[in-house]
């Protein structure tokens, strides 16, 4: 695993973190505290893979990215690390996920932020829970149908918030080819 640097103009591919601090300290004209010194050798230690940033003043950071590039022309040539990679990879699970085809009933549970009138004449969203049961083919389909289903209502006031398909806050759970558990 190697450390790339960059401060402004000023980048570096180094082995490990002593040299990534040798950097800092010697080849930059600032001055860098113990607390970020220490910080930059816990994230090269840690199993993070997501490029930090860490700051010398208010106004001024440096970039620390860990690869597995083996020098800067390979580091530069490869715009996308592994961790964008596995990003996309995961998204793409995800994503076939919520759309494949499994026709029959679920369970949908979903929380979502009502707009509700006060009796001052203002408004405010309040944590709303809903559930059914539905005849869907995927996960995404249920969502669709629900969130349709929701936005035409008319006890519901079109400036309501309504969960994503992928958030925490939207369930369907395939129950079966019938309703009843």
């Amino acid at each position: 695993m190697k450390i790339y640097l960059r401060y402004f103009d000023e980048e570096i591919l180094v082995s490990n973190p002593d040299e990534a601090v040798d950097f800092l300290l010697h080849d930059l004209d600032v001055v860098v505290s113990d607390e970020v010194l220490d910080a930059v050798y816990d994230y090269c230690e840690s199993k993070n893979m997501f490029p930090k940033r860490f700051k010398i003043s208010p106004k001024a950071y440096f970039i620390v990215i860990k690869t597995t590039a083996e020098t800067m022309e390979e580091f530069k040539a490869n715009a996308h690390s592994s961790t964008d990679t596995a990003a996309a990879t995961e998204k793409e699970q995800l994503q076939r996920v919520l759309s494949a085809e499994q026709p029959g009933w679920y369970d949908v549970r979903l929380t979502f932020k009502r707009v509700i009138g006060t009796p001052e004449g203002k408004f405010q969203y309040v944590d709303t829970d809903f559930e059914c049961k539905l005849k869907a083919h995927s996960v995404m389909e249920c969502h669709e149908r629900v969130m349709n289903h929701l936005r035409t209502r008319e006890d519901v006031d079109p400036r309501s918030q309504f969960p994503s398909v992928k958030g925490n806050k939207f369930h369907a759970e395939y129950i079966g080819l019938t309703p009843n558990r």
